[in-house]
């Protein structure tokens, strides 16, 4: 078979299309389609992907082409082509056969005429697509209810619908020797910071695979600093609402899209980005701030609620007599630290359960291992009344976390320290957290310390994440993103 290596296009229609058939498997695949016909006596050919163009677009667009008359194609076939029998939008050349193999395996289709160097591409694509839902993930009470979906282009026209500045780019980039995903980065021209960008374009165009099937999971792992690969906090944050994607990118962050997944990967992000929501912003000053408030507490008794009360537990001297009512009046037949273990994977059981079990069973199957299998360990004497309680309350913190990534890794760093408590007790939960604090305090995302504006301390930026106020984004950019000076932007003429 002959090489494709940025092999030109030839004058003869026949040697093109002999090698093309041979390297897409015209013969052997069903879905690659050919239409020889004429155009003004010249021997012609479309070749698409049969399921990304409709059949009236096909047949639209061969019934003009088959109307020309050879007067109508001279001097300049490939001019007058485009010029007079071609009504779309989207027309390009392309002068390689792997370049139009490349387009044709995209979507577009292609349109070689004997006697001619050039290919036209037609991009008269249609990708198959689901309408765009509420995401489950980041559901609110008021706001909008459109969410991104699998095909980028719509993700990509949701963010334009709510930033027409002229400075917002999306970049594409290709990823995937054989997948040749569609890769965007986007940002807002005078805000960002352009080395940022530049540093992330420079690692995605560094990625050597095959194919990147776990869409913007798999970039993440390439693009992100990973020395501690063992780290389970995120350092960028997901987001399936265009909403929350449009006030990143105001706010100065860079923001990437992969074609084939309804979530837009937003970084750099902090621990705090984390526990950000929708919802906050959808209610009145002090109601976000509350609920705001509420969510920071549950997260936190999430991460030390259960070590904390086991610790206590096991060290009563420490507890003046007013607080000796911590303790359990019962052990139970399991030691206190084996029962929270085991309680913990069967909530995690019990969640990989529910997303296998179909949907009209789900609810029954919640009830049969929340309630039932609960109660029973009760009253079998397997587990005591306390750790039911104490893990259900640190389960619902982990389920009021906003970000799902975040949530697991408190969930992960709980076990650890309730591990370190049954080995050490309350010095063991000391170090522990000890050492989550540090580590937390070292890390970085796209050099961005995780826990800013805490540390390093930016007292303004920190009381806009404590209170939610009633000032405009564009007051909150963050100084450490370094972004462009607002001052540039364009501004309304009064």
């Amino acid at each position: 078979m002959t090489s494709m290596v940025n092999q030109p296009v030839d004058k003869d229609i026949d040697k093109n299309l002999d090698i093309l058939k041979g390297k897409l498997g015209v013969d052997v695949t069903y879905d690659v389609l050919v239409r020889d016909f004429s155009i003004g006596n010249r021997k012609a050919a479309l070749m698409w992907i049969d399921g990304f163009l409709k059949d009236e677009i096909i047949s639209r667009v061969m019934t003009a082409l088959m109307k020309m008359r050879r007067e109508d194609t001279v001097p300049n076939p490939i001019e007058k082509i485009m010029k007079t029998a071609l009504n779309y939008t989207e027309v390009e050349l392309v002068a390689s056969l792997d370049d139009a193999m490349e387009k044709v395996m995209a979507g577009p289709a292609i349109l070689m005429i004997d006697g001619e160097v050039q290919i036209i591409v037609l991009d008269t694509r249609t990708y198959p697509a689901r309408g765009p839902q509420e995401p489950d993930l980041e559901r609110v009470i008021r706001g909008s209810r459109d969410g991104f979906i699998e095909t980028m282009v719509f993700n990509t026209a949701l963010i334009r619908r709510r930033l027409r500045d002229p400075n917002l780019r999306f970049e594409m980039l290709s990823v995937g020797a054989r997948s040749k995903t569609d890769v965007v980065i986007a940002y807002i021209d005078d805000i960002v910071n352009h080395d940022m960008v530049d540093r992330i374009r420079s690692r995605i165009n560094d990625i050597n695979v095959d194919g990147i099937p776990m869409a913007e999971k798999t970039i993440e792992e390439y693009i992100v600093d990973k020395n501690l690969w063992w780290n389970p906090y995120p350092t960028v944050r997901f987001s399936e609402r265009p909403d929350v994607t449009a006030v990143h990118l105001l706010e100065g962050h860079v923001v990437v899209i992969v074609d084939g997944s309804p979530s837009a990967m937003i970084l750099p992000a902090t621990l705090f980005h984390h526990l950000q929501h929708a919802e906050e912003f959808r209610e009145d000053v002090l109601v976000g701030t509350w609920f705001r408030w509420v969510r920071y507490v549950a997260v936190l008794f999430s991460w030390l609620g259960t070590p904390l009360w086991l610790a206590l537990a096991l060290s009563p001297e420490v507890l003046p007599p007013a607080l000796q009512f911590i303790g359990p009046r019962e052990t139970g037949a399991v030691p206190l630290v084996i029962q929270f273990l085991i309680a913990d994977v069967a909530i995690d059981i019990l969640r990989i359960a529910m997303i296998h079990t179909p949907t009209a069973l789900a609810t029954a199957l919640g009830f049969i291992g929340a309630i039932l299998l609960g109660q029973i360990a009760v009253e079998t004497g397997l587990f005591i009344n306390e750790t039911i309680l104490f893990t259900v309350a640190a389960a619902l913190g982990s389920f009021a976390t906003p970000s799902f990534e975040f949530g697991m890794a408190t969930r992960l760093w709980r076990l650890v320290l309730l591990v370190l408590v049954g080995l050490f007790r309350l010095p063991g939960l000391l170090a522990g957290v000890a050492a989550n604090i540090v580590f937390v305090a070292l890390m970085k995302s796209f050099g961005v310390p995780y826990l800013w504006p805490l540390i390093p301390l930016d007292r303004k930026a920190l009381s806009s994440v404590l209170i939610r106020r009633p000032l405009p984004i564009r007051s909150f950019r963050a100084s450490i993103l370094k972004p462009g000076d607002p001052d540039r932007a364009p501004k309304k003429e009064k």
